[in-house]
């Protein structure tokens, strides 16, 4: 996995995405690529799993060798304009940004293309080995995944037609782009996952994705029950773990990654799942 140019990491809110996008950038960078981890969400998710400050559109050195940055749309679109279509003079400041900020946050289409746009062109970049996003939830991925696709369909030649279809090869290149899945062995998170993977089968808009399974409890080291309160904490445990158990049957879980007992910080979390992955990749 850590091989690919570009790893997309999303699933339903709450089930770890970020804290396994973080632990996937930290591993790479132990094996000594340079990364570049992106937000392209709502942010903080990766800050706080780096444990360091709000991140902006200019990438910043987070790690030795470990670069992360957050896609703002306006910005995206203004470097666009001036790199991509080779508009000069486009500045951030003054009417002309400001008409294209309310275009980038206003047009659905405009959003994802240019969010889609941004992390193609980091890919391009010589100073990457490899790119990990923080990718929206799964209810929205499809139509960032669907963006470059449907620029293609509606432009039909020149330099905008011909950067679609290159966003829309990269991404279905499997020897360049894997797509993670995170998901948790309940109910909703499996159900959001399977009609996710139905609807990727569909499009074909990226390779087969790899379902990682968090917070999954352990078995038990003693099969005895013993009295009082520590009986009726083992009865819970087994209660969940059966229930995980069933879900886990339904989903095509590639990976489980362990539930984390105990206190831990956004960063600990990070760094245990590095440490989890490392193993299993």
């Amino acid at each position: 996995m850590l091989d690919s140019r570009l790893v997309i990491v999303s699933g339903k809110g709450g089930v770890g995405k970020s804290a396994v996008a973080a632990a996937l950038a930290l591993l790479a960078q132990r094996q000594g690529k340079r990364v570049l981890a992106v937000e392209m969400g709502s942010p903080g998710g990766l800050a706080t799993h780096f444990s360091t400050g709000d991140l902006g559109f200019e990438p910043r050195e987070v790690r030795p060798g470990l670069h992360a940055m957050m896609v703002v749309r306006s910005a995206a679109l203004l470097e666009y304009l001036s790199l991509q279509l080779r508009l000069p003079g486009i500045g951030r400041f003054g009417a002309v940004a400001r008409a294209f900020d309310a275009l980038a946050t206003a047009a659905p289409a405009v959003r994802e293309i240019i969010t889609i746009g941004k992390i193609y062109w980091e890919v391009q970049a010589d100073r990457w080995d490899i790119v990990i996003a923080d990718a929206p939830p799964a209810g929205q991925l499809g139509s960032y995944l669907r963006a470059p696709r449907s620029i293609a369909e509606l432009v039909p030649s020149g330099r905008v037609r011909n950067q679609g279809d290159a966003m829309a090869g990269l991404l279905a290149n499997p020897d360049l782009t894997r797509l993670v899945l995170v998901t948790l062995p309940e109910e909703l998170p499996t159900t959001e996952t399977v009609e996710t993977i139905e609807w990727l089968g569909e499009e074909d808009v990226v390779g087969p994705p790899t379902v990682m399974v968090n917070r999954v409890l352990p078995e038990l080291a003693s099969a005895g029950r013993p009295g009082g309160t520590a009986g009726e904490i083992v009865d819970l445990h087994r209660s969940l773990l059966a229930e995980q158990e069933h879900w886990m049957k339904v989903l095509p879980g590639d990976m489980a990654l362990p539930y984390l007992f105990g206190l831990f910080t956004p960063g600990e979390v990070a760094a245990h799942l590095s440490d989890t992955l490392e193993g299993l990749l």
